[in-house]
């Protein structure tokens, strides 16, 4: 089944276009990463596929119904969004900012239910988070405020989970420790899962699919293994760069000639 379906996607702010006749699809259950240099169109994708932002022309399908038809409760109940940046504007403790994912599913103001208790413990359950759960946001590290961020996005339930550069920012054991979560939600849950990174050693490691996006079209699409090709992301990225493959692990590794 096909979780999103991008035909002919454009989109402008008002100093000019930034998304020119995206297309490109996602089957259910599969991580998808896009990539590309700095002012490509991937966080504004992002923004367009959560219905942030609306596009000009093209369309965009969710589990086979259009997303301009869906309500914004039916949106935040199918699509949740972990930004690059999160910040509130008080201090909350990490399970009062995790339930605040079960508001597209309240039926009342201030009336949790058992199942919104039960999603928030299992939100930070899968994301290793409930040793957490009395401390307040602004007390954790990185690492910790990214799974945080993730569990509060799991709490929604939902059938599709957007990433902002999710390693962003982070050392390389919490890196780790973010992409293998990911990795688990996919094989575990069945989550399907798009997400934005500059990083694209993790891109590869993690995404069953590329989109490569330049200038707001797709330059290319398909297996690691057949966008990170050395012509491609030169093409892309403008610089010499070196690829090979892990001899343990037959994952791709790029590094820039420098």
């Amino acid at each position: 089944m096909k979780a999103v379906e991008v035909d002919d996607l454009c989109f402008s702010y008002r100093n000019g276009r930034v998304l020119v006749g995206v297309s490109f699809t996602v089957e259910a259950g599969e991580i998808l990463g896009v990539i590309g240099p700095n002012s490509a169109g991937k966080t504004t994708l992002l923004r367009l596929l959560s219905r942030i932002l609306i596009a000009e022309a093209g369309t965009i399908s969710l589990f086979g119904r259009d997303l301009n038809a869906l309500t914004k409760r039916e949106v935040a109940r199918t699509v949740a969004v972990v930004p690059q940046e999160f910040q509130v504007a008080f201090s909350f403790t990490v399970e009062q900012v995790v339930a605040m994912g079960r508001y597209p599913h309240a039926r009342g103001i201030g009336l949790e239910t058992a199942e919104d208790h039960q999603t928030t413990e299992r939100a930070m359950d899968e994301t290793g988070t409930a040793h957490l759960a009395a401390k307040y946001l602004d007390q954790l590290s990185s690492g910790e405020k990214q799974r945080v961020v993730i569990a509060r996005a799991l709490a929604q339930h939902p059938r599709l989970l957007l990433l902002d550069e999710p390693t962003a920012h982070l050392d390389l054991s919490h890196q780790v420790e973010i992409l293998g979560l990911l990795k688990r939600l996919k094989s575990e849950g069945g989550l399907t899962i798009i997400l934005v990174s500059h990083d694209l050693n993790a891109a590869a490691a993690v995404s069953d699919r590329l989109v490569l996006l330049k200038e707001g079209t797709v330059l290319t699409a398909g297996l690691p293994e057949e966008v990170m090709r050395p012509e491609i992301l030169e093409r892309a990225y403008g610089c010499s760069v070196w690829i090979d493959t892990d001899p343990e692990t037959g994952k791709i590794r790029i590094l820039p000639r420098l």
